[in-house]
């Protein structure tokens, strides 16, 4: 869930400095925007026989303009120059698993004499750590595992190749990892997703990076032109190793499985590792979420009693005899026989079209090579998931999976995007924001919010992950793959949120987040009036959410296919596979597996159901009705669980974003109901 890079070149080598030294940067800024939260540079120190460790809390860019960075780089460089090779290898890191806020959690980790870097996120490391129990555990971070046990399988006396095969056999979740070692001459490369690319020579230069676009940008460098020449790019498959002598430049490439035998290559006098460890007083405090913090001591008892969940004033709703929705929805009227105008107007949507109409329809993408020939949108949730898991095992295709982390993706969707990618060998581009901006974003606007709780208002806490879109179209730029398939379902169809903002329902739309022109004009009108209203909204985030607006809204989408519009969706059986094929992990405050990774949803749907009496889940479970999955009783009974309250996460959300808990339920808990007359 990074990036990661690394430039070696063999000793005696007569490419330029400059050249070095700009490639280094470039690759730095590229990898930048995969990750923010933190960064780390290495660097052999040959004519010292050390390797220097720089990492901190601090985006890769900050790092770059560092006195240390400068003075490790230019030793590195003059050793270089005086004929000895040079290695560095770098990493952006978009937090997973341990806080960025303790050094040893950040990257390059330091294990045994190897240090590590590392793309993905290793979800049964507590269980490997368990396996091994001579195995010395001392940080939080996941990647601590694989030099772990990478070592432990060197000093049984495997050669390199069988160390790392056996020492990767049992991971779960998704690794691409680059590692230098202390007692050896050798770089080892290994993934079990293919998020590792290269270029070399085989003679005097090897760079590798997370993703192949950080190279094809390199390569329109004229500098770097001098180091790579005519050289292409290579990509390091899924379940592939690779061992790099950074001395003799042999290069040996294997799979999972095999041990080809390699001489190992260890160095007479072990190099002594240095780290220095950056500072960075501007940190945010760390999050922490632990129930003693959330005991109210007044009473002695959990916040949890905060929450309404008023089943029984909300159950004296007049519904709809059809489906669930209640006289609260905006816009609706019921007829003599008590059934909606949604229903009236309703279309079935999941009349599938041919599954052998969309193969006919992506053949010409298809890739002749095996090389990636699709984007799939991936957010981690149930839909995606299981749409990545169709189009990679029935349509044939290889696709990339691509994530767009604006600061509300949780820690579980993270793992569940690890384990599907690290199974279906799928390599992941994720894209982070400036999560700490975004958070902030969302903070200043839930608070102006407050002040005026307009329901209308609610989908701004939602503007920033609307760059989805945006982003999406620039991946597909970037990796010059044309065809992206989008797992949306379009029983999730939330017409209610536009509804609060004095929208009409548009019963014949074609995609569920288009408006009409007219509807933009009069969207942008009432959000105008809420401004005025509470002047807080007018913050940094207002450029983001104009853009936001446009991405999802205004921007065109071409070579765009929806796999459900072939493929029957089937909530038994999408939950199945993706539950039992791929270990899918639930959240701890809720049976749904729906919207589960998304830190907002629980949020959201709190304030519609607390002030309206409703929340997305009606507007899904009566879709369902409609389309004849679901008895009505049996969806209603679905609702009323699927509407309590979402202890955890939304503490989380609140927490993450530094808003009082108790303060903010409490001012939810205050607006006026729209079921009490």
């Amino acid at each position: 869930m990074c990036g990661i890079f690394g430039i070696i070149i063999k000793p005696g080598s007569t490419i330029q400095v400059k050249a070095i030294k700009i490639s280094l940067r470039n690759l730095a800024l590229f990898s930048e925007s995969r990750g923010k939260d933190s960064s780390g540079m290495a660097f052999k120190n040959e004519m010292e026989q050390t390797l220097e460790v720089i990492k901190g809390d601090i985006p890769i860019s900050k790092l770059l303009k560092l006195p240390v960075y400068k003075k490790y780089l230019g030793e590195s460089l003059n050793g270089f120059a005086n004929r000895n090779g040079f290695a560095a290898m770098g990493h952006a890191r978009l937090v997973t698993n341990g806080s960025q806020l303790q050094e040893v959690n950040n990257q390059p980790v330091i294990k045994d004499g190897i240090l590590t870097i590392h793309n993905g996120i290793i979800v049964n490391a507590d269980e490997l750590w368990s396996k091994n129990p001579d195995l010395n555990r001392n940080y939080s971070i996941d990647t601590e595992i694989l030099p772990a046990m990478v070592r432990q399988e060197l000093n049984k006396g495997n050669e390199i190749f069988s160390a790392s095969n056996r020492a990767f056999a049992d991971v779960e979740g998704t690794y691409s990892t680059a590692m230098l070692f202390d007692d050896r001459d050798e770089l080892v490369l290994a993934t079990n997703n293919g998020s590792l690319y290269f270029i070399t020579d085989q003679r005097t230069f090897f760079v590798f990076a997370s993703e192949r676009y950080f190279l094809i940008k390199l390569q329109q460098n004229k500098l770097f032109r001098q180091i790579c020449g005519q050289s292409a790019i290579e990509h390091l498959m899924p379940g592939q190793c690779l061992m790099l002598n950074t001395t003799t430049f042999e290069l040996r490439k294997n799979e999972n499985g095999h041990t080809d035998s390699v001489k190992n290559s260890l160095l007479h006098k072990k190099f002594i590792i240095h780290k220095h460890i950056i500072e960075n007083k501007d940190s945010l405090c760390e999050v922490v979420i632990d129930p003693v913090l959330y005991l109210d001591k007044s009473t002695g008892t959990h916040f949890f009693e905060k929450f309404e969940y008023n089943k029984d004033a909300i159950s004296s709703l007049r519904r709809c005899t059809k489906c669930l929705l209640p006289e609260t929805f905006p816009f609706i009227n019921y007829d003599h026989d008590g059934v909606c105008n949604y229903c009236r107007n309703y279309k079935i949507q999941n009349h599938t079209r041919s599954f052998d109409e969309l193969k006919k329809l992506v053949e010409p993408y298809r890739s002749k090579k095996g090389e990636p020939d699709c984007i799939v949108p991936f957010s981690g949730g149930r839909d995606s998931t299981y749409s990545l898991h169709i189009i990679k095992k029935e349509l044939g295709l290889n696709p990339i999976a691509f994530t767009y982390d604006w600061g509300m993706v949780t820690d579980l969707a993270r793992r569940n995007i690890a384990r599907v990618c690290g199974k279906l060998g799928v390599e992941n581009i994720i894209v982070s924001a400036d999560i700490r901006w975004k958070r902030e974003n969302i903070r200043k606007n839930v608070t102006a919010w407050l002040k005026n709780p307009e329901l209308g208002m609610v989908p701004l806490f939602m503007a920033g992950d609307k760059f989805f879109f945006y982003h999406a179209n620039n991946i597909k730029k970037q990796t010059g793959i044309d065809l992206n398939i989008w797992g949306i379902n379009n029983l999730e169809n939330t017409q209610f949120k536009t509804g609060f903002a004095g929208l009409t329902p548009k019963f014949n739309k074609k995609w569920i987040y288009s408006l009409t022109l007219i509807d933009q004009f009069k969207l942008f009108g009432f959000v105008a009036g809420n401004v005025l209203k509470s002047p807080g909204y007018i913050n940094q985030s207002v450029i983001n959410s104009l853009g936001s607006f446009a991405a999802r809204y205004i921007a065109p989408k071409t070579d765009y296919f929806h796999l459900f519009d072939y493929y029957k969706w089937d909530e038994e059986e999408i939950n199945n596979v993706i539950l039992k094929e791929y270990n899918w992990e639930k959240a701890i405050d809720t049976q749904s597996t729906w919207r589960i990774g998304d830190g907002t949803a629980s949020f959201y749907n709190y304030i519609y159901y607390t002030v309206a009496g409703f929340s997305e889940n009606d507007t899904f479970r009566s879709n369902q009705i409609r389309e004849g999955m679901l008895e009505r009783e049996t969806a209603l009974k679905l609702c009323e669980e699927d509407n309590r309250p979402r202890y955890e996460t939304l503490r989380w959300y609140l927490a993450i974003i530094g808003l009082d808990f108790e303060t903010v339920i409490d001012a939810v808990n205050n607006i006026p109901k729209l079921y009490v007359k």
